[in-house]
This record gives structure tokens, C-alpha cells and sequence, in this order.
């Protein structure tokens, strides 16, 4: 099963509370500070995800507050959410009930001068459901299971945009992420009996640079062409993996450094306005991968890497967007193959939609949906592939500007090569929400 926490689409549909999403109604509230919150009831008929899992009926909470500071060039924000889950089923089973999150949002958004602009931005998130901790849910990659433990993990991003000339202008971004699981202990010893841990297979500093060289050719087109460096540090410093296969330099004890990459992307780009209601950014290139680090058998491969986007407002209020990224990721798979080589990583194929309809002012619907193809490369399930399929539907009534009532379905389907890991999962909830 590969899995990458903290990234899955949620219960509390958190999705559309993202980040992005707090910068954006924050920043449209006329007051300097927001505080809300949500009470869901809702049942789980597959909670810990096995093929034969069990269901459970529960209660969610959810308060939030939040600061917003408008000024004249800078615009500043942050925002806590806590999230606590009561699981009647853990209850009855005498296994604690409950999981509780913590996030927290940071944005930053600064005009040096009409032709330089720099955004910050940073999530930091810790709890034991992946669900709640959601930052993108068109384009992560999906957790399948619940997690115990304090799990952290954090994304921060710095960009910033130059305008040099009329025509000419470059991106400079900055990305990093952290991940850190609880579930940790791993010795030579403890291997062959209990597997590596979490905190072994994907604690990791994920970070990239990068350069976009943008010529604006109308005012309605951009084209560009860029660089990206990317390089993962895996920090879980346990053993992982077992192999009978020794060189002089080489034990046979794989430990999680030895899972370290460099990743060089080269691309080409358009962002282009079709009409005043339609528009769409599409990026194609390529990706070339080093697992220096391996120390049986590194090796470098060239993929492909594609980031494509259309959003298409067809009425005030109602969009629907639509996209599709290629790309590499970190997998949960390690086992080696008959020649003691590991599963380095994965190939993600992603294609998603998100439909955003405003029936009356009062009364909107969202429907999110989800396909992932994962590709393993290397180890013993080399070009196995599990692909997930999640549909998320959501219908929110406003009854007046402080409080709302909201109901939704959520469905998630993984059909995987690898034996064990199929599984599927219905959740269906509905609460209420208060905001002032």
C-alpha cells in the first residue's frame, strides 16, 4: 500500500478549507478576526481501512479562529483549527474513542513595488487521522489508513515574482516539507519479525527550487519554460530492509538514508485566459531521478512530468475545474526483489475534477472526484500499480451569515496489485456550522 501522510481527502472536508481557502475568505472579511466552528455527526462504515474493516458511527468537532491583518502593500494571516473525532465503535471495543488535530495556517503576501510581489505561505499539522490534515486534495497522494501517534508534518512554500520588463518576467519558489510519524523503533532484530516502522519507510525533508522564465505575449498569454531542483532526505535513521546480497562497502541492511534522490525537472509552459470565464495553465516536461544514496544499486531514469489545470466559471458563484499531474512520490513499499534491490519510489498518474455549484445564494453543492495510478519502481513489486478512486459530494445550506447546515458522502476505492492492500470505504455525515 503506498502511502504519504497527511494528504488524503476528508471527513470534515477539510479540502475546502484549505490553505488557499483561509487566505481567500479571510481576506474578504471586512473584520480582523473570525472565529467558527462544526458539529457533524457522521458514520464510517470502514474507519481503520482493512478489506474487511469495521464501521462506526461517530460526533465531530471542529472550532477554528483566525487573525487577518490588511495592509496597504502586505497582507497577513493565521489560523488554528482543532479537530476532535469520537469513534463509538473504539468505544465499545474498549480502545480509546477519540482523535484529536491541530493546524495551523500562515500566509504572507507582500507588494515591494508594482513589478516585485513575494507570497509565504506554511501549514503545520499533527493528529492521528491524515484526513483532517488535508492541504490539496485534487492532487496529493492519498493516506488508506488511519495512523496512531502524534504524526507531524509541514508545508511551506516562498515565491516570488519579478516583473523585469513589459514582456519578460521570472518565478523564483522555494518549497519544503517535513514528515514525521510516531509509529518508530526498528532494530536489525526486530526486523524480520515486525517490519520497518513509519517513522523508518517515510520520515523525510521533502524540498525544491525553482526558476520560470515567463514571456507575456498578450495580455491574455503567457508562455514560459523552467527548472526544478528537487532533493528528499529521508530522516527516519532506522533499518528497513533485510537483503543476503553484501558488497565490500554494502552489509546487506538497507536503513532509511539509503532512499535519498535528487530529481532535475525541465519544462515548457502556457497560461492562457480563453474567454472572461475560462481559463487553464498547462505544464509538460520531463523529470530525471537519482537514487545516489542506494548503496546495492543506485540508478538514475528519466519520466515524463505534467501539471495541467482549466477552470471554467459558467455561472457567478459555479465553476467546475478540471486536471491532471504526472509526477514522482515517496511509496510505503520497500520489499526487496530476488536481486536485493528496494522500491525506491513511485509514478503517480492523477486525474481530477471539482465541480462547485451555487443552486440558489443560499444553497451550494461541490463534488470532488479522484483517480491516482501509482506505478512502483524497483524492489519486488516493480511496475505493480494500485490506483484509488475517491468521489466526495457536499451540499451546504446557508441559513443566515452565522450559521449553515451541511451533508455530504464520501467514497474511496483502492484496487492494488499488491495482495492485502484492497480496500473500500463509505462515509456519510451531516452538521452543523457557526461562523462570526
Amino acid at each position: 500500500m503506498k502511502k504519504n501522510i497527511f494528504v488524503s481527502a476528508g471527513l470534515a472536508a477539510l479540502g475546502a478549507a484549505a490553505l488557499q481557502s483561509a487566505m481567500a475568505d479571510d481576506s474578504a472579511s471586512p473584520q480582523y478576526w473570525n472565529v467558527s466552528a462544526t458539529l457533524r455527526g457522521f458514520y464510517d462504515d470502514n474507519y481503520n481501512i482493512a478489506g474487511n474493516g469495521r464501521g462506526s458511527a461517530g460526533i465531530e468537532f471542529s472550532p477554528s479562529v483566525s487573525f487577518h491583518v490588511p495592509l496597504q502593500q502586505t497582507d497577513l494571516g493565521i489560523r488554528y483549527t482543532y479537530g476532535l473525532y469520537y469513534y463509538e465503535d473504539r468505544q465499545e471495543l474498549g480502545l480509546n474513542a477519540f482523535d484529536q488535530t491541530h493546524q495551523v495556517d500562515l500566509w504572507a503576501d507582500h507588494a515591494f513595488n508594482e513589478r516585485w510581489h513575494a507570497k509565504l505561505t506554511d501549514t503545520f499539522a499533527i493528529g492521528q487521522e491524515p484526513e483532517l490534515l488535508n492541504n490539496n486534495p485534487a492532487l496529493a497522494n492519498p493516506v488508506e489508513y488511519r495512523v496512531n501517534g502524534d504524526n507531524l508534518s509541514n508545508h511551506g512554500t516562498l515565491v516570488l515574482d519579478t516583473d523585469w520588463t513589459r514582456l519578460f518576467g521570472t518565478t523564483l519558489a522555494y518549497n519544503n516539507s517535513y514528515y514525521d510519524y510516531d509509529n518508530s523503533g526498528a532494530t536489525v532484530v526486530s526486523l524480520p519479525v515486525s517490519g520497518p516502522t513509519l517513522a523508518g519507510l517515510l520520515n523525510r525533508v521533502e524540498q525544491s527550487a525553482s526558476l520560470d522564465l515567463k514571456w507575456h505575449v498578450q495580455p491574455e498569454t503567457t508562455l514560459f519554460v523552467g527548472y526544478q531542483f528537487s532533493w528528499v532526505d529521508y530522516t527516519g535513521n532506522e533499518p528497513i530492509a533485510i537483503v543476503p546480497q553484501t558488497t565490500p562497502t554494502f552489509n546487506g541492511v538497507y536503513h532509511s538514508s539509503d532512499r535519498d534522490s535528487y530529481t532535475h525537472y525541465a519544462y515548457v509552459g502556457l497560461e492562457h485566459q480563453f474567454t472572461a470565464n475560462l481559463d487553464g495553465t498547462f505544464k509538460v516536461g520531463g523529470s530525471y531521478i537519482d537514487t545516489y544514496a542506494d548503496p546495492l544499486a543506485p540508478s538514475t531514469s528519466l519520466s515524463p512530468y505534467a501539471d495541467l489545470s482549466v477552470e471554467y466559471t459558467y455561472i457567478p458563484g459555479s465553476y467546475v475545474q478540471f486536471g491532471f499531474t504526472q509526477d514522482l512520490s515517496s511509496t510505503v513499499q520497500v520489499a526487496p526483489n530476488a536481486s536485493g534491490q528496494i522500491t525506491q519510489y513511485s509514478q503517480d498518474s492523477v486525474v481530477y475534477v471539482d465541480i462547485n455549484h451555487k443552486f440558489t445564494p443560499k444553497l451550494t453543492g461541490t463534488v470532488i472526484g479522484r483517480v491516482q495510478d501509482a506505478v512502483f519502481q524497483g524492489g519486488a513489486v516493480n511496475n505493480a500499480s494500485e490506483v484509488d478512486y475517491s468521489l466526495g459530494i457536499n451540499l451546504n445550506y446557508r441559513i443566515n451569515r452565522h450559521f449553515s447546515v451541511d451533508a455530504g458522502y464520501n467514497y474511496d476505492d483502492l484496487v492494488s496489485d499488491v495482495a492485502g492492500d484492497n480496500y473500500s470505504r463509505n462515509r456519510v455525515y451531516l452538521g452543523l456550522m457557526a461562523n462570526y
